[in-house]
């Protein structure tokens, strides 16, 4: 034992029993580094998460703390009911609806938006129970799929862009403007920027981590970055979050739309991330299902229904993990040692919030722009699918609201498919969606 390798003899150890460490393969020392390997891949959402919900109003502070405990308790509840390495934590895309779309564009109170990300995680959690999880999964077209990431990216990406001064809004023409490249804070992005692009390149871990520190480091001479008074305390109530959900108010017709976009967002990220990260880890059969593919989605329902009380949206099984997985994890060991990692970070919550948004606009750059990049997986030559998905993405653009984007796209999809006279194509659950999507456009889309 002492190569922490693990044989024949040790299949009686605790570890064996709860991580089946030996059956998979894996050591005590690969799946320790493959969980250090994956905290460094998601670490930076501890910074930009908490800078997204703040915009909205939430206290920074106190979703800093929320934003820990989140990705604690998810991954903790990934690594002993599923046993898989995966880490749990908030998306991005979730955050952004709540803090940037719903509370800062449509003035909607982030305690609303907390309410409709809850009831998000009831029905994903309820669908396993009632057998609908394939029902819904066949429900949305491929092209939809694809064209929900997409939207999502472009909306993150140019929120990163303005966060960084290198677009600007317009008030005269009402339109987007490229900013003054030569300004501290934009000064400090493209250094961000740059620097993950190269490690990013030479697929070193945790790139995106590394880029934002070296960014924070640049903006303290150049007056963007100001330094606590201490780097190292203890962390910040969770009072100003804890509990402050409005349930009963997100029960708004004129939420549906958002509604779904948390749903789907949670659904398919949860199914794209299990196989994508499964298959890397090499937990798939032969015919590239996950056994037992119903804890994931169990853990992750659970995290975004309770997540939201504690003032975090949007928990997911994260795509972050495949650097862990790339590491060589492949149980649950993986995410226990990621969890330790993220636990220890409530003591450094003074790093955290000096970081600045400029430092952190690189990390919605890349991951906005990679997730748009999907958009080419899309049968555009299909001009009846290809069409709904580019209306979707212009949508969200003139909107500045990406929940508005999905339901333009989806409604398109319907109405396109028809007068092509595809309708036998379009799957019966749009078609109920649709009708309160055109009540959605008819009466409450602000002009």
């Amino acid at each position: 034992m002492a190569d922490n390798t693990l044989n024949s003899s040790a299949q009686g150890s605790w570890l064996e029993r709860r991580f089946a460490l030996y059956s998979r393969g894996s050591t005590l020392r690969t799946e320790c580094l493959a969980g250090i390997t994956g905290f460094l891949a998601a670490a930076y959402l501890l910074v930009v998460i908490p800078g997204l919900l703040a915009v909205g109003g939430m206290d920074k502070g106190a979703a800093t703390t929320g934003t820990i405990l989140v990705f604690v308790g998810g991954t903790l509840l990934m690594a002993f009911y599923a046993n898989l390495p995966f880490i749990v934590g908030p998306g991005i895309g979730g955050s952004v609806l709540v803090g940037v779309t719903l509370a800062g564009s449509e003035g909607i109170g982030w305690q609303v938006g907390l309410g409709i990300a809850c009831w998000s995680g009831i029905l994903v959690f309820l669908l396993p129970k009632f057998g609908l999880r394939e029902v819904v999964t066949r429900s949305v077209p491929q092209s939809i799929k694809l064209g929900l990431t997409a939207s999502i990216g472009l909306f993150v990406a140019v929120l990163g862009f303005r966060n960084a001064g290198l677009v600007l809004a317009n008030a005269k023409t009402n339109a987007l403007m490229i900013g003054d490249f030569l300004s501290p804070g934009a000064l400090v992005a493209l250094c961000g920027l740059f620097l993950a692009i190269a490690l990013q390149a030479r697929k070193i871990p945790g790139s995106i981590l590394w880029a934002i520190l070296f960014a924070t480091l640049v903006g303290i001479p150049m007056g963007v970055t100001r330094l606590p008074g201490s780097f190292i305390d203890m962390p910040h109530s969770l009072t100003p979050v804890l509990g402050q959900i409005d349930m009963l108010g997100a029960l708004n017709i004129a939420f549906l739309p958002f509604l779904f976009v948390f749903f789907a967002s949670e659904f398919f990220s949860t199914m794209g991330t299990t196989l994508a990260v499964g298959g890397e880890a090499g937990l798939l059969d032969e015919e590239g299902n996950m056994p037992h593919i119903n804890r994931p989605f169990m853990v992750d329902s659970i995290a975004a229904a309770v997540g939201p009380w504690l003032g975090i949206p949007a928990a997911t099984a994260l795509i972050e993990s495949s650097a862990a997985a790339e590491a060589g994890g492949k149980t649950g060991l993986t995410a226990l040692s990621a969890a330790v990692m993220f636990l220890l970070m409530l003591l450094f919550t003074p790093v955290a919030l000096m970081i600045p948004k400029e430092a952190t606009a690189p990390a919605l750059i890349l991951i906005g722009l990679n997730m748009f990049s999907g958009l080419r997986k899309v049968d555009l030559a299909n001009f009846t699918d290809g069409l709904p998905v580019l209306m979707m993405v212009m949508i969200t653009l003139i909107a500045n609201s990406f929940g508005t984007g999905i339901a333009g796209g989806l409604l398109f999809y319907v109405v396109i498919k028809t007068i092509a006279g595809k309708w036998r194509e379009i799957p019966i659950g749009l078609w109920i969606l649709a009708i309160p999507l055109v009540y959605y456009f008819a009466t409450l889309v602000k002009h």
